[in-house]
């Protein structure tokens, strides 16, 4: 069983993010919950809210100069291709595959929030990046080029992040 239940834990301080991924964990626990008749129905919903909930943060980061074949947007493209090749398997009646699926997701989705996700929420927050109008309040604090990588020191380049004005963004000194 999945045991994933929101909590404070996962939260962003990004309202929008944040409902996103509470709309996450309560599809989770749909398929959790789910009887053979009805799992593969609740795991293709869960598919359809991920393709949604990934394709918005991909927006997000592509117009904060975040993304553009980062590792965040290639795990996304990543989790989704797997999600759908569950559903085939599911689709030919393993459905415990499905299950399996969806323990892991739960895993990934802790490990996902609190890496990458925190990564890309603290970026928005200090660019000034409302999500739901698009609107960047800070653009002087945008990077001058798109962060590649992991968005992070991790990448190489990334370690001294060049942007506007000679600042360093937090997000990438992690």
């Amino acid at each position: 069983m999945n045991s994933l239940k929101w909590s404070e834990g996962l939260a962003l301080d990004l309202p929008l993010m944040d409902q996103t991924h509470m709309e996450f964990v309560e599809l989770l626990q749909v398929v959790d919950a789910a009887g053979d008749d009805s799992v593969l129905a609740a795991w293709k919903a869960l598919i359809a809210h991920t393709d949604v909930h990934f394709a918005q943060e991909d927006r997000w980061m592509a117009a904060t100069q975040f993304a553009s074949g980062n590792c965040h947007s290639v795990q996304h493209k990543v989790v989704l291709q797997v999600m759908r090749e569950g559903e085939a398997q599911g689709e030919k009646g393993e459905l415990q595959v499905l299950r399996d699926m969806s323990r892991e997701l739960a895993t990934w989705l802790v490990q996902h929030t609190q890496t990458m996700d925190a990564a890309l929420a603290l970026h928005l927050r200090r660019v000034g990046y409302d999500p739901e109008t698009g609107l960047v309040t800070s653009p002087d604090l945008l990077p001058i080029e798109v962060i590649h990588g992991c968005g992070g020191a991790c990448s190489p380049g990334d370690a001294h992040g060049a942007h506007k004005g000679g600042a360093v963004a937090a997000a990438h000194a992690h």
